[in-house]
């Protein structure tokens, strides 16, 4: 009967609400009235029909206005709840004028009395009819947990429960004052039963309700938790809510970067504003994913302009409206100017860079694929080599007064070009941070961010999707990782510390194996890895063999020779340079031999320079043909 209800028509459900409502409104005045003169016969007379009938029509009227009929039992909310009151204070308001001016012999206090016994036999069946319908007729088929019975926990099961697709099944709590306690009709378990509740009542998602739980707890539970088949999300602190309200849009996934990532270091803020706050910045390469999180985190400390410098019109674009359609741009007086060009036309950069009178450079435009610079060597170090080099001596005419170069780990004893080409470029900006004090040369070197284009997170997010396989080039190849924001607000600091010349190393923690990070990022989706072991399992990871000019490792450190700063995440290397004049020579040969596409000897001359190559001598360019042997490589810079 009461599924037969629920699948009424809505016309048929608010008929029977207003005929209930008619009958439960009758029956709170003769309660009232009986409790009152505490007897069961009460006196009906003319006056007081009279006065019923217009108290009954004065309140159903006044509940249709309210919107009561409106509201679906099963999902009733707060703002219904609220319509009852209101609707049920303008009954018994009613009620006491009419029998008042019509001198019925209602007694005055029985519709203060009315008040109460409405509210009861109105409110009361309508929030019971929810919880029943709730508890015995579950919407969602898929069954969740919900780890964390606090305020956010108990938030999200009500909104679950009016989910079409999710049925709450129990919490799971580490507070041992809770388990065994039954919230919002659901049973408590303690968190160290998660294997046991998940396996009973086949649940496939666990959503998190922490809060603002520490990093490490945090980290914790979802490593305790991944080992299961299921998948996680969760939900962000309810101060991050927009409106306040929690709703199951605002489940997200939980991101490999919530593992990898560290407790952040709080930033100097005198560092961060000292060569940016109402100075003139240009950000080159600003398209990019470590160039954009620069430009958000500038636009954050109140530069006078902020320059946009890329070479990609429709990255350049999405930056440029990013930033535009920032609550501070509105309020701040940021001049905003997007810029396109490329970094190898030193005329254009010194034109824009006198225009706006550019006091801060940060130099982030690069190419950065290792595998695609690999096939195309030539392009590679002439955007990344002479870009940087044309980059800074136009800093070097227009006055700049700092300069940050964007490295990578990637040029520490490289074995592939791109590598090879930051090592060069780290070479020419301290070659020009020793003949000109006027302009403050710096490099920051750092590894690999998660999440950056062409990186292995996003990668593995849509093989995952795809369902697989998910490849890894090698079962021991290791790699640095740091998450956008946090790189480049070191970068940032790291550049207000400089003197001129220095290299910055930024603390990039423990290396992460890739197959691990692949089989986390597997589980963390809800999968299973198929392997031998696990014919069973969803996903396999498929090893490719390393690529081209691809290392087992990456070191950040060409030697081990190195002094604190300021900060303690970033430290600075102390390296031996060479000559100004043989890096001029190199130029000279490089140049030439990129014009001349002379891909053999590009790769005896890099190889020739100190911790700069050594990787195959065999050119891997597109438009490459034969092989080569490597020489004495000091004839071709003579």
């Amino acid at each position: 009967m009461l599924r037969q209800l629920l699948d009424a028509p809505r016309p048929t459900k608010r008929m029977i609400s207003i005929a209930y409502d008619i009958l439960a409104l009758t029956a709170s005045l003769y309660i009232a009235w009986a409790l009152r003169i505490d007897s069961f016969r009460i006196p009906v007379t003319q006056g007081s029909a009279i006065c019923l009938a217009i108290t009954l029509a004065a309140s159903i009227a006044a509940f249709i206005r309210l919107g009561l009929y409106r509201a679906i039992l099963r999902y009733i909310a707060q703002d219904a709840v609220i319509s009852i009151a209101i609707g049920i204070l303008i009954s018994s308001t009613t009620l006491a004028a009419s029998s008042f001016f019509l001198n019925s012999d209602i007694p005055r206090s029985v519709p203060v009395i009315y008040l109460f016994t409405a509210t009861l036999l109105i409110g009361l069946p309508r929030l019971m009819v929810r919880n029943i319908v709730q508890i015995f007729f579950p919407v969602g088929d898929t069954k969740v947990l919900v780890y964390g019975a606090g305020s956010a926990g108990r938030m999200l099961a009500d909104s679950l429960r009016q989910s079409p697709e999710f049925q709450p099944i129990a919490f799971l709590e580490d507070n041992s004052r809770l388990v065994g306690n039954k919230i919002k009709g659901l049973p408590v378990y303690s968190s160290s039963e998660a294997e046991t509740i998940i396996s009973k009542y086949d649940c496939s998602k666990v959503f998190l309700a922490l809060g603002s739980t520490e990093r490490n707890i945090r980290q914790g539970i979802i490593r305790q938790l991944e080992q299961y088949p299921v998948q996680l999300q969760t939900i962000p602190p309810l101060e991050e809510l927009t409106k306040g309200e929690l709703t199951v849009a605002n489940l997200q996934d939980i991101q490999i970067e919530d593992l990898l990532g560290r407790d952040p270091v709080e930033p100097n803020e005198d560092l961060l504003r000292a060569n940016i706050q109402n100075k003139v910045v240009m950000v080159t390469g600003a398209g990019g994913s470590i160039g954009s999180e620069l430009c958000r985190q500038i636009s954050k400390h109140n530069p006078k302009t902020l320059l946009l410098f890329e070479l990609n019109e429709y990255n350049l674009y999405k930056i440029e409206q990013e930033l535009q359609a920032e609550p501070n741009y509105s309020k701040s007086k940021i001049q905003l100017h997007a810029l396109l060009g490329s970094v190898q036309c030193q005329q254009r950069l010194e034109s824009v860079m006198k225009h706006f009178h550019v006091e801060t450079v940060y130099h982030a435009a690069a190419y950065k694929h290792v595998p695609l610079v690999e096939q195309n060597m030539v392009e590679g170090l002439q955007n990344n080599v002479f870009g940087t080099y044309h980059c800074a001596k136009a800093a070097l005419a227009s006055g700049v007064k700092t300069f940050v170069l964007i490295s990578t780990d990637k040029a520490v004893r490289s074995t592939n070009i791109m590598g090879a080409s930051k090592r060069l470029s780290e070479m020419v900006v301290r070659m020009l941070a020793g003949n000109n004090p006027s302009t403050r040369f710096n490099i920051v070197r750092f590894g690999n961010v998660l999440g950056s284009s062409g990186s292995v997170v996003p990668k593995f997010r849509g093989q995952i999707e795809r369902g697989g396989p998910v490849t890894v080039t090698h079962p021991d190849v290791t790699r640095y990782f740091m998450t956008i924001p946090e790189a480049a607000q070191l970068v940032i600091q790291a550049g207000a510390m400089a003197k001129g010349g220095e290299t910055y190393v930024l603390e990039m923690g423990e290396p992460v194996r890739i197959a691990d990070l692949a089989k986390e990022m597997i589980r963390l989706s809800g999968y299973t890895l198929k392997s031998d072991r696990s014919p069973q399992g969803n996903i396999e990871i498929s090893f490719t063999g390393l690529r081209p000019g691809e290392k087992l490792y990456e070191e950040l450190l060409v030697v081990d020779n190195v002094i604190g700063t300021k900060h303690p995440r970033i430290t600075e290397a102390l390296e031996e340079s060479i000559e100004n004049n043989e890096i001029e020579l190199v130029l000279s040969k490089l140049s030439e031999f990129c014009e001349n596409r002379q891909l053999e000897k590009l790769l005896e001359l890099l190889s020739s320079l100190p911790n700069t190559y050594s990787g195959s001598m065999t050119p891997n360019d597109s438009l490459s043909t034969g092989t080569s042997r490597k020489t004495k490589a000091l004839s071709l810079i003579k």
